[in-house]
C-alpha cells in the first residue's frame, strides 16, 4: 500500500475528447495489460467497444503484482462462470500523482475508459465533480455487504446529494511508531503512551538530551510531501484540537477559517524546529525521504518517533528491499492524542481505496457483478493479506487469517472506529494544497498567525467567500 495520499490537479473532462486519447491510452496499456481469456488490448481499442468485455484499470507500483493478482484471481472466477465475457486488465504503472491524471485521461472518453477504476478515497468526488463517474446507490443498496463496511468509509465515497460513487475496499489508519531502543536511552518507557502534545514534546527533548544520535520526532510537513504532509501531519494534530476545528463543515457545507486549532498546530510544527526536536529542513524537503526513514533512520535506531500509517510494516518484509524481522519486538505504537487529552483522547485519520464504475461504463450491470466478485469476503482477506492493509469490512475483520497476518493489524484495524476522513470535496485538492504551503512557510520562518491568515486567504479565493466560515469560539 502506499504512500496513499498525494495532491494532483483534477483536468476538466473534455466535450470533445482530443485526438491524443486514443494513442495516450494505447502508450499507457499497449503490451502491459494481462487479459483474461488472453487477448491483446491493442486489438480493441478502437473507436467501437468490445461489449463482451470488461476493462478495469488500476494503479501498479514498480514490477509489483499485488493488485493484479487479486483482479487476476477474481477474473478467472469470473470468466469460468461467465464464458462469453472477458476482463481486460489495466495495470498503470504510476505514481499517485500520475496515476490520478492518466485515469482521468482514460475515463475521459469513450473509447478509452475503464469499466471499472480503482480509485483513491482523496480524489473520488474531485473525480465526480469532473463527471467522471457515475452513482451506483441503486446497485450498492442490494450488495450484501454493504452494512458490514464502516460507517466513515461509507462516508468518504459519498457525494453531499446522498449518492454513493464507490464501493470501500482498504482503509489505513494513523499513529505513533516509536523506537524503544531509542526510548531506552532516553530513559522513556517502553510501553508510552502521549496523553497530549506536551508529552510528545517531552519525549522529544528526553532523546535529544540523550546520548542517543536519533532524531526526536518526525512528522511529514513541506509541499514536496504532498498529502503525506496534509493528512500524516497536519491533519493528525488539527482534528485533535477540539470541535468546530476541522477544515469543513459539513452541516453549513462551508470551509473554516480563522480556526484557533489551525494556528496551534502550526505552532507545534514551529516549536518542532525551533528547539531542534525534528529533523532538519533539508531532510523535510527532500520527496523521497519516507523511503529513507523506512529503509535506514527507523530500522538503524536513528529516529525515536514517526507519525505514519498502518501499512509501513510492508518495508520490513522478508520479500522487502530491507528486511526487518526483529520489527515487532523494537518498534512500540502509541496513539496520537489529542491536544490536551480532551474529547476522545486520541485521533487518527483515515484514508482508502475502492472501486468505481466511470460515466463511460460499456455495461453498467456487468461491471457491478464483477466488481462483486472483486469484493466477496474471501477475496478481500486473501488481498488485505497480500497487500498489507487495513480492511473496511467487518466481515472480513472477523477472519482469523485477517486478524493474525501481521502483529499490528489489529491495533490499526481497531483504530477505525473513531477515525476522522478528509472533506474529500472536489476542492480538497487546492485545499491540501494550501495547508502544506502554511507548513512550509512556518518551517522557513512565517510565523504561525501569518501562515494561517494567509491559508485563510487561500482558501477563499478557491472555494469564493460564500463557502467559508469563520471558526466557532
Amino acid at each position: 500500500m502506499i504512500d496513499h495520499d498525494e495532491e494532483v490537479p483534477v483536468p476538466p473532462r473534455p466535450h470533445h475528447p482530443p485526438l491524443t486519447d486514443r494513442r495516450t491510452f494505447l502508450r499507457f496499456t499497449a503490451g502491459a495489460a494481462a487479459v483474461l481469456p488472453l487477448t491483446a488490448l491493442a486489438g480493441c481499442s478502437g473507436s467501437s467497444r468490445d461489449p463482451n468485455s470488461i476493462r478495469i484499470a488500476f494503479q501498479q507500483f514498480g514490477s509489483g503484482t499485488i493488485k493484479q493478482e487479486w483482479i487476476t484471481t477474481a477474473a478467472q472466477e469470473f470468466s469460468a462462470e461467465n464464458p462469453e465475457l472477458t476482463v481486460e486488465l489495466v495495470p498503470i504503472v504510476a505514481s499517485e500523482n500520475d496515476y490520478f491524471t492518466k485515469n482521468e485521461l482514460l475515463m475521459s472518453s469513450p473509447r478509452t475508459s475503464p469499466d471499472l477504476v480503482y480509485e483513491d478515497s482523496f480524489i473520488l468526488l474531485s473525480d465526480v465533480g469532473a463527471d467522471y463517474l457515475q452513482p451506483i446507490t441503486d446497485l450498492v443498496e442490494g450488495f450484501e455487504h454493504w452494512d458490514d463496511i464502516a460507517e466513515a468509509s461509507k462516508k468518504a465515497v459519498t457525494s453531499e446529494d446522498g449518492e454513493a460513487y464507490g464501493v470501500p475496499i482498504t482503509t489505513d489508519t494513523r499513529a505513533i511508531w516509536f523506537h524503544r531502543d531509542v526510548f531506552e536511552q532516553a530513559g522513556l518507557p517502553p510501553d508510552w503512551q502521549p496523553g497530549s502534545w506536551e508529552d510528545i514534546l517531552e519525549a522529544a527533548r528526553a532523546i535529544r538530551d540523550s546520548d542517543s544520535e536519533a532524531i526526536p520526532f518526525f512528522l511529514f510537513a513541506g509541499t514536496p510531501q504532498g498529502e503525506k504532509a496534509s493528512m500524516q501531519g497536519f491533519e493528525m494534530l488539527l482534528y485533535g484540537t477540539g470541535d468546530g476545528s476541522g477544515l469543513y463543515d459539513a452541516e453549513t457545507k462551508k470551509w473554516i477559517l480563522g480556526s484557533p486549532g489551525f494556528v496551534d498546530s502550526l505552532t507545534f510544527l514551529k516549536t518542532l524546529f525551533d528547539e531542534e526536536l525534528t529533523a532538519t529542513l533539508g531532510q523535510h524537503l527532500d520527496p523521497n525521504i519516507s523511503e529513507t526513514i523506512y529503509s535506514s533512520l527507523l530500522p538503524d535506531g536513528k529516529l525515536g518517533m514517526l507519525v505514519d500509517g498502518s501499512w509501513i510494516s510492508q518495508n520490513w518484509t522478508e520479500t522487502a528491499a530491507r528486511p526487518w524481522p526483529e520489527w515487532p519486538d523494537v518498534v512500540g505504537l502509541a496513539d496520537m492524542p489529542t491536544q490536551d487529552g480532551g474529547g476522545t483522547g486520541t485521533i487518527t485519520l483515515a484514508g482508502g481505496w475502492g472501486l468505481s464504475i466511470p460515466e463511460y461504463v460499456t455495461d453498467r450491470d456487468v461491471a457491478y457483478r464483477f466488481l462483486e466478485k472483486l469484493v466477496s469476503t474471501q477475496t478481500l482477506v486473501q488481498y488485505a493479506i497480500a497487500d498489507n492493509h487495513i480492511t473496511v469490512r467487518a466481515d472480513v475483520a472477523d477472519k482469523e487469517e485477517y486478524l493474525s497476518y501481521s502483529p499490528a493489524v489489529e491495533y490499526f484495524t481497531d483504530l477505525l472506529e473513531t477515525a476522522y476522513y478528509r472533506p474529500a470535496l472536489p476542492a480538497y485538492p487546492e485545499v491540501s494544497s494550501a495547508i502544506q504551503e502554511a507548513m512550509e512557510a512556518v518551517m522557513t520562518g512565517t510565523s504561525p498567525d501569518a501562515a494561517a491568515a494567509a491559508y485563510d486567504a487561500t482558501v477563499t479565493d478557491i472555494v469564493g467567500p460564500e463557502n467559508v466560515q469563520e471558526a466557532s469560539a
